[in-house]
């Protein structure tokens, strides 16, 4: 049985918003591409996706490790959860009904780790009780502003890990208690 896990990078405050966060350090770069490489597939909402289609195509001022990012995102199996898009990109899926039962379905028959991104397609998830695990990667920076990462009620968390990835994130690892 596979393990869905929501991770994303956060301000103190506790906001996703990717424009306005500082950009990884190399440690933390090398993890998430690491981490990408290792896992079963990802799961997207729409808006989430869409921003991460930036990796579909190749940039010709992207760095080594920007094409190895790119490489092992591309090699993943997406699910991709809408109803407004029709058709998704390569190695993609469109789950626009039955939410539930397809996740259920993936879980189940799959092994290892599924990674969902964006914080309401998480809550949808939460809501129908299919996140094992919560990564909250903490930058030192307050926005006062964005996405919050809890984008509404969760059930009690019991912490199981804390990391210091690169020189300034610290990821906090938490499990439906």
């Amino acid at each position: 049985m596979a393990k869905i896990v929501f991770g994303m990078n956060l301000s103190l405050d506790g906001y996703v918003d990717h424009q306005h966060l500082p950009p990884p350090d190399a440690a933390l770069f090398r993890h998430w591409t690491e981490h990408v490489r290792d896992l079963t597939g990802s799961i997207y909402g729409r808006r989430m996706y869409e921003d991460m289609r930036y990796w579909d195509d190749d940039h010709p001022d992207w760095t080594r490790e920007q094409r190895d990012f790119a490489a092992a995102w591309r090699r993943q199996p997406k699910w991709v959860v809408s109803r407004s898009l029709k058709s998704v990109g390569p190695n993609a899926t469109l789950v626009a009904d039955d939410v539930e039962v397809a996740i259920r379905g993936l879980k189940a028959r799959l092994t290892g780790e599924i990674s969902a991104s964006g914080p309401e397609l998480a809550q949808s998830l939460t809501d129908m009780g299919l996140i094992d695990e919560y990564r909250l990667y903490l930058h030192p920076v307050a926005l006062g502003r964005g996405k919050p990462f809890f984008a509404g009620p969760r059930p009690p968390l019991r912490l199981v890990a804390s990391e210091r990835i690169g020189g300034e994130v610290i990821r906090l690892t938490y499990v439906p208690a």
